[in-house]
């Protein structure tokens, strides 16, 4: 059908216009189409012949392409179009399409009968062939282009059917029958040969679909088999890989305790445990001062506790070498450590101090320096029995301790002692135990 598209106008007027079945464009008509008579009906539709069927009451239009009288029940070469009844129910209502202008109080029923016999002729046009119309100008001219084309392959290939059909007689008229017939006969004794070999591979066909189960049935269990020797393969590899990974670890963890043994070995625990320096004027172990000065008032706790860490350090050098002292026994205990005299029982000589009057009147605590200091002798004369080379910086005897660059003696007691000599033989009491612990530790280094 054909696209009709109104649109209110003016003044209460609708406008109706056609719109191209291509590209959707509204059309201008021709005034042609404004004269419409049976006569330009029956040239349009030439050369069609048309039949009433009773039964469905269409149209049925029957086309041939070469126009000859044809039988339009069996002929292939025949388009059969259908219109409908309502269609040829208007075209022989009408009787005549002439239409003249819009005059008269009629003119909207002339418009109404315009509009309809243009349907109806465009239904016409578009049932004759598989483009509905109406078309514009452009759309038709890109219609023409295309069926100018395909009438000329058409008519190129009619030209070669043509030109083969005529090579077919002239083939025809040049073939001997009684070679043909020979031919023929030839022709079929090969066929019962082939008959025969058909039959025979056939059987062959039979033969080796057979063994083509049997070893479809081997390939299956082959298979089946192969695919427990992966699931097998691969949980052996999956094992080996977890042990590989675990042999790895254990590796690492060797490799890292051997370096962390080396690096034990190579440790000198009295160094790692016990370091002596110098702060200023002050002697110190571990970080604790030892010794007091007048400027400087170091706390009797960290007097004790540098007490306490000399003790252990003189303790443990002496039990390394299996040193037992003479005249006294050290009993390291933190910063309330003590000597015990051997020569008499129940005698203990404290190496800490609280400070005030009474304790400076208290000779215990110099008692214990003095005899600390005798220890360090005692272990001086151990080591100089093993190595005659070892020699202390300073020299030690009765509770003082000689510099040998200035030649001045400092005592170790602190009463009827000024701060400043007492803070110096500590201080060189301290040099003497870091040298001792030097050479345990060179030993300890030769004996890996």
């Amino acid at each position: 059908m054909s696209a009709i598209r109104a649109e209110p106008g003016k003044s209460g007027t609708t406008n109706v216009s056609f719109v191209c079945q291509r590209c959707q464009q509204p059309l201008k008509l021709e005034k042609s189409f404004c004269n419409v008579d049976q006569t330009l009906f029956t040239d349009l539709s030439a050369p069609l012949t048309r039949t009433i069927n009773e039964q469905d009451e269409t149209l049925q239009i029957y086309i041939r392409s070469d126009q000859q009288p044809v039988d339009y029940e069996d002929d292939e070469n025949i388009v059969r179009k259908k219109i409908s009844s309502d269609i040829c129910e208007e075209l022989q209502a009408s009787h005549d399409f002439t239409l003249i202008g819009e005059t008269g109080p009629g003119s909207m029923e002339n418009l109404s009968q315009r509009l309809k016999v243009t349907a109806i002729l465009f239904d016409i046009m578009s049932g004759q062939s598989e483009v509905d119309h109406p078309l514009c100008e452009e759309c038709t001219d890109t219609l023409l282009d295309h069926l100018d084309n395909q009438l000329k392959i058409t008519e190129d290939e009619c030209r070669d059917y043509r030109d083969f059909l005529t090579q077919l007689d002239h083939e025809k008229e040049d073939i001997n029958e009684k070679a043909l017939d020979e031919e023929l006969k030839q022709l079929k004794l090969e066929e019962e040969t082939l008959y025969k070999q058909l039959a025979l591979a056939e059987n062959q066909q039979d033969e080796v679909m057979s063994k083509l189960k049997e070893e479809e049935e081997n390939s299956r269990l082959l298979d089946e088999e192969e695919e427990k020797y992966w699931k097998e393969y691969n949980e052996y590899k999956r094992q080996a890989t977890e042990l590989d990974d675990e042999q790895r670890s254990i590796d690492n963890q060797l490799r890292y305790a051997q370096t962390q043994l080396d690096k034990l070995k190579k440790t000198n625990v009295f160094n790692a445990t016990f370091h002596i320096w110098h702060s200023g004027h002050f002697g110190t172990i571990n970080n604790f001062r030892l010794g007091r000065l007048p400027s400087v008032q170091v706390e009797w706790n960290e007097i004790n506790a540098a007490w306490g860490q000399t003790v252990l350090l003189l303790h443990s050098l002496a039990r390394k070498m299996n040193l037992t002292f003479q005249r006294f026994r050290l009993v390291p205990y933190g910063n309330h450590s003590y000597l015990e005299s051997l020569m008499e029982k129940n005698k203990e000589l404290p190496l800490y101090g609280s400070g005030g009057v009474r304790f400076f009147w208290d000779t215990k605590f110099d008692q214990a320096m003095v005899a600390f200091l005798d220890c360090l002798q005692q272990f001086k004369e151990e080591v100089e029995r093993g190595d005659t080379g070892f020699c202390l910086p300073y020299r030690m005897e009765k509770g003082k301790i000689e510099d040998s660059n200035s030649g001045n003696s400092y005592s170790i007691k602190i009463q009827f002692n000024s701060e400043e000599q007492w803070t110096k033989a500590l201080k060189f009491m301290l040099t003497n135990l870091k040298w001792g612990l030097a050479w345990v530790s060179s030993q300890l280094i030769s004996d890996k």
